[in-house]
Parts: structure tokens; sequence; C-alpha cells
């Protein structure tokens, strides 16, 4: 299957079912209360199981504890994937002034130091990041096994059969592809707010969210799930 194909096939999916989709949208809108959150996330991972194991229709939304117990497992492997990223990112924000102190004069060169570590910061996110994505749509393979998303021998493998050129092609067009719908989206909604009087007001805001919560972050959950399972299942 190539990257057309799994785009084309990904961008459908998630309205295959719009009831299904709305109910997303709901634990999207709850994530304040943080179960629906994970909830949230976990029917996601179902969404990537499942196309891992070849079905084409969205999943129930049954066995709500497993689910929840499944977003929390992407959660906690997200976290340890990411956090050494995070600290050199972090480390670089504030190494300048405490490097330094206050009598520094010379204020490009603060920049220069604390920019210097939070690039390396992001090459290291990117390249983490490319294993942390492999590494879910591994657990996912393994029936949700935690431990399956530090193998890393076998994450390797698995990168290794899709082809590393394919794989980061894949990986660049669907974030390009996520941002241009999460874009379009964005600016729909506030159209659609501000044409209602709505513009800078917290109702507006309001409104923006409840709209964001319902359509676009389940559409564009699914859309990214989906088309990882894609990519994993035809390696």
């Amino acid at each position: 299957m190539d990257i057309g194909e799994i785009i084309s096939d990904s961008v459908k999916y998630p309205i295959s079912d719009w009831k299904k989709l709305l109910t997303l949208g709901i634990l999207f809108l709850l994530s304040f209360l943080l179960i629906p959150v994970f909830l949230a996330i976990g029917y996601a991972f179902r969404a990537l199981k499942a196309t891992i194991a070849g079905f084409d229709e969205l999943p129930e939304f049954d066995e709500w504890g497993e689910m929840f117990i499944d977003g929390v497992k992407v959660f906690v492997v997200t976290i340890a994937y990411m956090i050494i990223p995070l600290i050199i990112i972090f480390a670089g924000i504030f190494t300048g002034p405490y490097v330094y102190g206050p009598t520094l004069t010379d204020v490009p060169l603060l920049l220069q130091a604390g920019g210097s570590i939070k690039i390396v910061g992001f090459i290291v996110a990117i390249i983490f990041g490319l294993l942390l994505t492999i590494a879910i749509a591994h657990m996912a393979f393994n029936d949700g096994q935690l431990g399956a998303a530090f193998r890393i021998n076998e994450i390797l493998d698995v990168i290794a059969d899709i082809g590393w050129a394919d794989y980061i092609i894949w990986y660049i067009v669907v974030i390009i592809v996520f941002w241009i719908i999460g874009s379009i989206a964005s600016s729909v909604i506030g159209l659609i707010s501000h044409s209602i009087g709505f513009r800078a007001s917290l109702v507006g805001s309001a409104v923006g969210y409840i709209l964001l919560s319902l359509f676009v972050y389940p559409y564009l959950s699914l859309f990214y799930f989906r088309a990882l399972g894609l990519r994993y299942a035809y390696q």
C-alpha cells in the first residue's frame, strides 16, 4: 500500500460512521474531567488495533475499562519516550539565565546558548518521535502489551521492513496532511464564530472549543491512528 492509498483511506475513515465520531468527540469535549481524555485516547488506540488486524470499520464503544487502561498505556509510553527530549528542550529554555547570571550583557550570546540546546532537544524529539510512533503501533499489534512498546530491536526491525526512507516520507506526509486539515478546520470554525458575532468573546471561545472537540480532535485522532495502522500493517 503506497502513501497515497494510505492517506486517501485515512481521510475517509473517521467519517465512515458519524455516530461513533461524535461519541469520540463527546469524550474530547469532556476531557477536562481527565478520565474521558484517556477513554478518547484508548478508543483511538482501539481503532489502531482494529486497522492492524485488518478491519475497515470503526470499532465499537464497549469494554470501557479496557479502553481506559489502553489510553493510560499510550500516555505512559508517550511520556517515557519523550521525557528525555523534553528535559533537553526545557534545559535550553532555562540554561542561559542560570548559567550566565544577571551580569551577562551579551544578550545574543545568551540566546545562542539556550537556542543551541533547544535545537538539540528538537532533533532528539524527532528521533524519539519516529521510534515512539512505531512503538505504539507495535504495542497495538501485541494486543496492548505495554512491554512491546519498549522492545527496541523489534521496533527497529519493523522500521527496517518498512524502509527508513519510506517511513520518514510517510511520517512527514502525515504530519503535513494533519496540519492542513487542522488548519482548515480551525479557520472554518473561526469564520462560523465570527459570522454569528462571537469573535473575541467568551461565548465565541466556548463555541470554538465545542466544535473543535466534537469534530476536529476526534477526526484528526482517527485519521492519524488509521494512517499509522495501515503503515504498520503493510510493511
